[in-house]
């Protein structure tokens, strides 16, 4: 579960893929650039390749992370793959606990299970989902979801539950196997807390919320207690980050997922604009002072400050992994800032 540390890196790298969809693109094109991803990313020792699940985006075409994982499990041989994460609330633990147990059937040793509580989209399309407008119920009830979840991985409920007498499959009924270990993910607090006292590994994501990472990874560390899974806390962090050989261009890339993000948050998602339609982009003021704010939180530029800029974020939060996102619009531009990264800390080309 822990990784290696490659080259010169201070820590393991790995890949949160989000599956953007840029204008002018595909859903098609944006799935095969993901099997592009983990191909790249496993050949040059980054440690695992996480998909997040996200609903009603134009700009994500993750909104099915188990069917991503298996189709990446088909095209893969050695890189771990997980989720970044199943947005628990949304679904039945039993369902997960099958889909997951699909996935470790199909890749065994190398699946991670990371599990949020957030809808990882908007109250309408959370409701939607969960057949409920009660979506508060459904954050609150986490831990229970989460515990009963683990259950069914365990196939272990105690004689008189009303779940002892039913299997999730694959899994371990059906005789001895791993089962993918079970990270949390958070944003603030609550599942940092959480992870701490059940001895589970951590995912923080910075890439959004940056002004809550060093409290969320004090509080994780503090409340951890040793557990079957970890003797001592493992925390790793989310982080935008973009390489180019040139420094202009890498800003004008960033600068795409700016502007998608800033059509989110005012109710108008759409696909990953092109560096030109960022550029001419009429920003408010107001506008401009968020793509400021967010871009602080993105380390972009020449493989050299991306490094810098990496090993600094690791220095202050202490993270154990750093893993890396890069949502911009290009194919070939993503691909190429991973290949400039990874040359940077002089990870290892397996070809």
């Amino acid at each position: 579960m822990r990784g290696a540390v490659r080259g010169s890196a201070p820590v393991p790298l790995s890949v949160l893929d989000l599956v953007t969809v840029g204008s002018g693109s595909t859903a098609t094109r944006a799935l095969e650039t993901s099997v592009a991803l983990a191909r790249l990313a496993e050949r040059r020792g980054f440690h695992r390749h996480w998909v997040a699940e996200h609903h009603s985006m134009p700009g994500v075409a993750s909104s099915s992370p188990a069917v991503i994982l298996a189709h990446l499990a088909a095209h893969t041989r050695r890189i771990r793959l997980g989720s970044g994460g199943v947005m628990l609330p949304n679904h039945a633990p039993l369902v997960i606990a099958e889909q997951f147990g699909t996935l470790e059937a199909m890749a065994p040793g190398r699946v991670d299970l990371g599990l949020g509580r957030a809808p990882g989209t908007d109250g309408a399309t959370a409701a939607a989902l969960r057949r409920t407008d009660r979506l508060r119920e459904g954050a609150e009830d986490f831990p229970q979801q989460l515990a009963e979840l683990v259950r069914f991985l365990d196939d272990d409920f105690p004689d008189g539950h009303p779940y002892s007498r039913i299997h999730a499959v694959p899994g371990p009924v059906q005789g001895p196997n791993g089962r993918p270990p079970v990270w949390l993910l958070g944003s603030s607090g609550f599942s940092a807390q959480l992870a701490g006292e059940l001895g589970l590994p951590f995912a923080f994501a910075h890439h959004f919320s940056a002004r809550n990472t060093i409290p969320a990874l004090d509080l994780y560390r503090e409340s951890f207690r040793p557990s079957a899974l970890l003797d001592a806390p493992y925390a790793l962090i989310g982080v935008s980050a973009f390489a180019s050989e040139d420094e202009r261009e890498a800003r004008r890339e960033v600068l795409t997922g700016a502007l998608s993000m800033i059509r989110l948050r005012t109710g108008r998602p759409g696909l990953v604009p092109t560096p030109e339609d960022a550029e001419a982009y009429p920003f408010s003021d107001v506008e401009r002072d968020f793509v400021d704010g967010w871009l602080a939180n993105v380390v972009y530029g020449t493989p050299g400050e991306v490094r810098a800029g990496l090993d600094d974020l690791r220095k202050r939060t202490g993270a154990d992994e750093l893993m890396i996102t890069s949502n911009v619009h290009g194919t070939e531009a993503k691909l190429r800032s991973y290949a400039l990264i990874a040359d940077a800390y002089g990870l290892p080309d397996a070809d």
